[in-house]
């Protein structure tokens, strides 16, 4: 008679235990979705901006992420110089440009 433990016997199922590769389906499914509403979308924006900055030319109009609007001056290597008003140019790095705009759009400068 053994009052401090009890002797416990393991019951046993017909079908396939519940492990493996279903236990780490959540953790799978929960994956795609972030690579597929979080990564993925990171990725083509941050490649959209790097074509967007290598194909800077003088005379585009730009809107920086500082949100000054000018007109291109100069391009060099990793800096630009826009106007953004007469006769006051702005030398900032490539990367600060967030977008282009159309052509015209600055009239006053």
């Amino acid at each position: 008679m053994n009052f401090f433990s009890t002797d416990v016997m393991a019951q046993t199922t017909g079908g396939s235990p519940q492990g493996g590769l279903m236990s780490f389906l959540p953790l799978v499914i929960l994956f795609i979705a972030f690579y597929f509403f979080l990564i993925r979308p990171q990725t083509r924006r941050q490649k959209e901006h790097q074509k967007l900055v290598e194909d800077l030319q003088k005379g585009d109009e730009v809107v920086t992420s500082g949100g000054l609007l000018g007109r291109i001056n100069e391009v060099a290597d990793s800096y630009v110089k826009i106007e953004v008003a007469k006769g006051v140019e702005v030398k900032i790095q490539r990367a600060a440009v967030s977008t282009i705009l159309p052509k015209g759009t600055l009239k006053e400068i």
